[in-house]
């Protein structure tokens, strides 16, 4: 075999690392911006704590995420067994839980960028276009949501490259299962347990720093685009 040709394995979990990855980032970014705001621009009980929230899972072990996923989350969960006994959605051994695990776990990335962008916006300005009569939620889009433009750029690629490297939350909370859950981390571990799949991980661990870069350097591109066309 070509040592530069991906198998349909290899090629199913990349696929399916992008699938998750992606919708993870789209799924959880109106959170992240709301959070965000609440963070920068509110006062209120408990804001300490929800920030603490916010970034426990990047202080806590993957495992301990994707074990605190299956208790609540899992089919006969805390919350999963009402959500499955209700509505029949089950976030358990499949890609959903996939999507719930890397999005928990890369979720701080995106509030922190989000918000640090959006405390070097202007008070003043967002002031000045209430005093003019602009309603709280047409100053956030038309003045407060451009100027934090590069932060959610960043933090929404800083976001899906996690979420792409996501590995002990995942397999803790959905297991290793071909063509359902087993995204690039996963299929790496599986090559590296089986005895001459050497060329196989190398591969996958190839195609993992190359998504990073591109990644990394997009960010930085479109933060820059977006700060040149804002004057900054």
């Amino acid at each position: 075999m070509d040592t530069f040709t991906l198998t349909d394995y290899e090629v199913t979990a990349l696929q399916l690392s992008l699938k998750v990855a992606l919708t993870a980032v789209i799924v959880s970014l109106p959170a992240g911006i709301g959070c965000a705001w609440l963070l920068a621009r509110r006062q209120f009980w408990g804001k300490s704590l929800l920030d603490s929230l916010v970034h426990l899972p990047l202080v806590l072990p993957p495992v301990v995420v994707g074990y605190l996923l299956l208790v609540m989350m899992g089919r006969q969960g805390m919350i999963g067994a009402y959500l499955y006994d209700w509505f029949g959605i089950t976030f358990g051994f499949s890609w959903r839980g996939a999507v719930l695990a890397v999005a928990v776990v890369a979720f701080p990335l995106m509030v922190r960028a989000i918000r640090l962008a959006l405390e070097n916006v202007d008070p003043k300005l967002e002031q000045a276009a209430r005093t003019l009569g602009a309603s709280p939620v047409k100053v956030f889009f038309t003045i407060t949501l451009p100027l934090m433009l590069p932060g959610i750029l960043t933090g929404t690629v800083l976001a899906f490259a996690r979420a792409l490297g996501e590995f002990g939350a995942t397999i803790t909370f959905v297991s290793n299962i071909p063509g359902e859950t087993q995204t690039i981390p996963l299929a790496m571990f599986s090559f590296i347990e089986t005895p001459g799949a050497e060329v196989e991980a190398a591969r996958l661990c190839v195609i993992a720093i190359i998504i990073a870069l591109l990644s990394l350097v997009i960010a930085e591109w479109l933060a820059r685009i977006a700060r040149n066309r804002l004057g900054n």
